[in-house]
């Protein structure tokens, strides 16, 4: 088959690969990822892998497994990428200095919200943890999946700091500024 042959082919079949394996490889993305909208982009990087290396599927094995393959590359390469990097535990803005919560005995600071914290309905209230959701989305990328992993899913902190190839010192500095980034933000609820 001429390479010009091959090309009027291609758009063709990865078009159909799309309408045939789309939710298998969304829902292994999706698995793998925890995450909707990074599933959704690496499965679109798949299928842009597959139509730009179409002329490399010999047919020896399915469709489906061979779109899996670059699947699995492609959330294997995400997450190389993305531990890799060093979590920046600076912060940006100045009014998350440490200090400015605590007393000199190392105790929060009253600022009047405390309070609203002893409420036992408050993970009850549906405003307050679509607030809630939207605070741990304003946490870096990596502070957001430990605070997830500790508090959340319960993982151990020796596993948490394996998987994100960082120390320990790393992990509770980490645990420690993403606390008081969400406590500050929580707290923004309790003004409205």
């Amino acid at each position: 088959m001429t390479s010009q042959q091959n090309e009027k082919l291609k758009t063709p079949v990865i078009e159909k690969w799309v309408k045939d394996y789309y939710k298998d490889l969304y829902i292994r993305a999706r698995f793998k990822t925890g995450n909707s909208a990074l599933a959704e982009d690496l499965v679109q990087e798949t299928f842009l892998s597959a139509y730009r290396g179409y002329s490399k599927f010999k047919g020896e094995s399915s469709p489906r497994t061979w779109l899996m393959q670059i699947l699995h590359n492609k959330i294997a390469d995400h997450f190389r990428k993305k531990y890799k990097s060093p979590i920046d535990t600076k912060l940006a803005d100045s009014q998350y200095e440490v200090t400015s919560h605590f007393d000199s005995f190392g105790n929060w600071e009253p600022n009047g919200y405390e309070k609203n914290w002893e409420s036992p309905h408050l993970l009850d209230n549906e405003d307050f943890n679509l607030h809630f959701s939207t605070c741990i989305g304003h946490l870096p990328d990596q502070w957001s999946g430990i605070i997830m992993d500790k508090y959340i899913r319960g993982k151990k902190t020796d596993l948490i700091c394996q998987e994100n190839q960082i120390s320990t010192t790393n992990y509770w500095q980490v645990i420690h500024r993403a606390k008081l980034m969400l406590k500050k933000c929580l707290e923004r609820y309790f003004k409205e």
